[in-house]
């Protein structure tokens, strides 16, 4: 019976050890799995808050189109796809698109010459024969 106790009193040790790992662990996966995915979430859903009438949008299933109206009573977004109108949840909103920039103000206007279409045809058309006498037709004349 000594010898049994003796063992349980030797073996305290090797259970803290064993208990502190496991404390180790859990913080190891909270910090490492747990906290980032929380961030994430709270990224979405700011970004949820922020839906408005006219964003782009990309929906989970790659869907793209415009939002044309946000219901927050029922957590509901309707996106016009080329003319479509379509009901999803807020959740399946997968990302904003930014807009397009407006035009750089670095570059100067004098370098952006857009072609007119008569710049187009006039290139396209062949260049017509010159009306001018040349000399040889002169010189056959006398």
């Amino acid at each position: 019976m000594n010898t049994l106790f003796l063992a349980a009193n030797n073996n305290n040790m090797g259970t803290i050890w064993t208990l502190g790992f496991i404390v180790i662990m859990f913080a190891f996966m909270y910090f490492t799995m747990i906290k980032p995915q929380k961030k994430q979430q709270q990224k979405k859903m700011e970004m949820m808050n922020e839906l408005k009438k006219g964003d782009n949008v990309i929906m989970i299933d790659g869907l793209h189109g415009k939002v044309d109206s946000v219901n927050t009573k029922d957590k509901t977004v309707i996106i016009d796809a080329d003319g479509i109108y379509l009901t999803f949840s807020r959740m399946a909103v997968q990302q904003i698109v930014p807009a397009a920039p407006a035009a750089s103000e670095e570059t100067p206007t004098a370098e952006k010459t857009p072609a007119t279409p008569a710049d187009d045809q006039k290139n396209d058309q062949p260049s017509a024969p010159s009306e001018k006498p040349t000399d040889t037709d002169d010189q056959s004349e006398e």
